[in-house]
This record gives structure tokens, sequence and C-alpha cells, in this order.
């Protein structure tokens, strides 16, 4: 039995060995790509998986619902025709290590792609999905039309106050020219011309902007006329309107009176309030050559109250013109607590230097009142025509007289040495731009001009400097 056991001994020993070495390589080949030794691969698979960790791996769970029918199908073939032996999430972290200048055919290592959602899904398959589609952002609730408003409300408040204080305006206007200008009023009786048009019945007031009202009156002696200019707030502005109720504005009406050449004296008179008095003594022209501030009462008499002061070219002017009746009616100071309130200045000039061609003119400027308590100013316009016909009437001493003259004659000599000096201004100015533009026109020049320029001046020099030889003829 040892003979024949010793050959099947061995027989079944090299089957054996040939099994498990079938089974080795078959593992081997399972497990690693041709090329690589076995052992070397399973040292570097486990230092990979000592040093690095898997990064949690995404879930997506899709109902089959959501799934197209050939789709669920293909799904199905694919759960059943892969291995069980194969894990579920292979990693690519062996792959990182490859060297791929020495190996060829790997492919590459890709992104995941984010997972797509279909169609159908339902917001629960939206809230068990890790990843969210990112929600668009909501502005604000309802569009403000704070400033739409705003810009309406003040247009609307703006067109009211147009209309609206365009009539206040044309209310006090009406109201003065029903007072003053009508028939058997102050105007009528002492012009025979009252209106600013021609015919029987002409219009009293002239409107030139929607603050200004014109009114005009002639045919009187001493005088060739008498314009009346009324400048009341900006009513009709509501901006303006908010800056006269801030600053006070108020309204004023001025009388310019044209007398007459004949009929006036050498005179330079003012009076007004002390402030406006300073004010017009350095910007008024006449006031400043001819006229000075009085500290007092000439002679010790009665004077105006103290709210006001008097500019005069002489004291004697200023006594004749501030009568007994003028203090009595508005100047004096239980007259003017009463009735000047409304008294801005007045002021008398035969040497006025306006926009107007007259030189000797009688200034009044007033303030207006309401339109119902026009008969506050009464007292005021009776000033006017009661001046005309004092200036008209008034004749200087001799004494006053040499004053003046002698004053004028002075001023009429300035003047005309401002006049020289700015006349020699003016030319020197002249030449010297021209001179400047011959500056110039030589710069441009080429050397061959300046050259012929320069000889010629020469010349003409020389020829200036020759002797004149005047010759006679012999008889």
């Amino acid at each position: 039995m040892a003979g024949p056991s010793s050959p099947l001994r061995r027989c079944f020993f090299v089957l054996a060995l040939l099994a498990l070495l079938c089974l080795h390589v078959s593992f081997a080949a399972d497990h690693h790509f041709e090329g690589f030794d076995s052992d070397d691969v399973a040292d570097d698979e486990e230092a990979v998986t000592e040093t690095l960790d898997h990064p949690p791996s995404i879930q997506l769970t899709l109902t089959h619902s959501d799934l197209p029918p050939l789709d669920r199908e293909q799904e199905e073939d694919s759960e059943t025709s892969q291995p069980s032996d194969l894990p579920q999430n292979p990693s690519s972290n062996g792959l990182e290590y490859w060297d791929e200048d020495e190996f060829e055919g790997i492919p590459e290592e890709q992104s995941p792609e984010a997972p797509k959602i279909a169609e159908n899904a339902t917001p629960d398959d939206l809230s068990s999905d890790p990843i969210k589609t990112a929600k668009p952002q909501k502005f604000g609730g309802p569009r403000s039309y704070t400033v739409e408003i705003v810009c309406v409300s003040f247009l609307i408040m703006f067109t009211i106050n147009f209309f609206t204080g365009k009539r206040e305006n044309e209310n006090i206007a009406l109201a003065w020219a029903a007072k003053f200008g009508k028939k058997d009023s102050i105007f009528d009786k002492n012009f025979s011309l009252v209106g600013v048009g021609e015919g029987d019945d002409p219009p009293l007031l002239l409107k030139e902007e929607q603050n200004v009202f014109k009114f005009y009156a002639s045919g009187r002696r001493y005088c060739s006329g008498l314009l009346a200019t009324m400048e009341l707030q900006s009513r009709h502005d509501l901006i303006s309107r908010l800056c006269n109720w801030v600053m006070r504005g108020r309204d004023e009406i001025s009388f310019e009176v044209y007398m007459n050449e004949e009929a006036m004296d050498q005179v330079v008179f003012a009076v007004a309030r002390r402030k406006a008095a300073k004010g017009m003594q350095k910007e008024v022209r006449d006031l400043q050559r001819y006229g000075s501030l009085l500290s007092g009462p000439p002679g010790g008499r009665k004077w105006v109250a103290e709210e006001l002061a008097v500019i005069s070219e002489s004291k004697e002017v200023a006594g004749d013109l501030i009568t007994e009746a003028v203090l009595d009616q508005v100047f004096g100071e239980k007259a003017f607590e009463k009735f000047g309130k409304g008294f801005i200045s007045m002021h008398f000039s035969d040497q006025h230097s306006g926009t107007t061609t007259h030189k000797k003119m009688l200034l009044f400027k007033f303030a207006l009142p309401d339109a119902k308590n026009m008969n506050d100013m009464s007292r005021l316009v009776a000033l006017i025509p009661y001046y005309i016909d004092l200036i008209g009437r008034y004749k200087l001493s001799s004494q006053a007289r040499s004053k003046t003259e002698s004053a004028r004659s002075k001023a009429a000599q300035e003047a005309y040495k401002e006049q020289q000096n700015a006349r020699q201004e003016a030319l020197q100015k002249r030449k010297a731009d021209r001179k400047k533009m011959l500056e110039e026109a030589e710069a441009k020049l080429g050397a061959e001009a300046i050259r012929k320029k320069e000889s010629k001046d020469r010349a003409r020099q020389a020829k200036k400097a020759m002797p004149r030889v005047r010759m006679t003829r012999a008889h």
C-alpha cells in the first residue's frame, strides 16, 4: 500500500497547490490593476485609510413616482446586475496618489455634479434634500409714494396760493385807488387828469406785474405830473410769501412829482426815520454832496418827533419847510404817534440823479395799510399837494442862495474833473490796448519783417530829427 499511495498523494498535493494558486490570482485580479504588486497596494491602501478621512457621502432620496418608467426599469436592472460584494460608495482616495505621468489610460477625477431634481418633485422631497436651492430675495412691501405725494401737495398749494395772493394784491391796489383816485378824492380835486389811459373814463391803475401797480396824475401848477408806484408783497409766490412772513415785509407806495424848472429853487432836503436817514445820506448822491444831518431844531423852535431825522443843505431851508401845519398834522410828537405809522421818507432835490431825465423832483415813500384801513394814510397823502405848492412858491434868501450857488459851482467843478479823469483813464487804456496788440502782432512776424520794420522806424526818426528849412521866394 505504500507504493501505490505515494503517487496518489503526490497528485492530490499538486492539485491543491494549483487550486490555491488560482484562488490567489483571481483575488488579486479583482482588487488591483495590472502592473501592481499586491503587497505594495495593500500597504498603500492601509496608509491612505489611516491618514485620510472619507468625506461624508451625500445621499439623495427620490420617490419612485418622480422617475419616468424607463429610468425605473433601468435602475432595477442595474441593482440586480450589480454584485453584492462591491462597495456601495466607492472612494477615489486611492487615485489621488497615482502618478499620471507613469500610467496611462486612467480616467481623470471629476467633481461631483449638483444633483438634478425632477420637475414633478413635491415640497416634501425638497425639504428632505440637504442641498436646497437658493430662494429669491424678497424686496420691501408695497412701493412708497411719499415723495410723489409731497410734490403734488406742494404744487396744489402753490397753485391755490397764486390765485389767492394775486387777488389779495389786487384788492389792496383797488382799495387805495377807490379811496384816493376816484371822483371827489384828493387827487381828483388837485389834478385835472387822473388815470393811466386816454378818454373820458380812463383806468386808474396800470398793472405791470402781479405785485406792482402804477397810478398817474397830471394837470397841476408847479409840476408836470405825478407817478405813484405800489410795490406790494409777492403774495402770489408761496416761497416769497413765507419769506415775507418771517422777515415781516410790508407793502409800499412811492410818489414821484416832476417839478417844473422855473418852479423849484435850489433846495436839497429830506426827512426820514433815523436809521433810514443815515442810509440815505450815505447812498443818495445829492444828499451826500450837499446835505448834512441836523442835530437839533433851528432857533429852538418846535421840531419833528424823536423818531425822525432831518437832512438839509442849510438850517434855513429846514426851518422854512417844516412848518407848524406839518408838525400839527403829521410830524409832531403826538400827531406822528397817531398818524405817522406809515411814513417812511420824503426827499426834495433840484439835483436829483436817478433813472429819469428830471432833476427837480419831490419823492415821497409811505407804507400801505390793509385794504380795510386806507383811511390811516389820508394825512400822509395830503402832504403831496401841500408840498407841491410850498416848494413851488418857496424862494431862498440872498444869503442862503449865495451859499447854495457856491456849493453847486464847486460840485460842478468836481464833476468836471471827474469826467476829465475818466476820459484820461479811458484814453490811456485804449493806448495800452493798442500797444499790446502791436506787440502781439510783432511777435508773430518773421526775422525779415522785423528787420524791415526797424529800418522804417529808424528812417522816420531820422527824418524827424532833421532841421526844417523854410524856403522863400526873393522879389
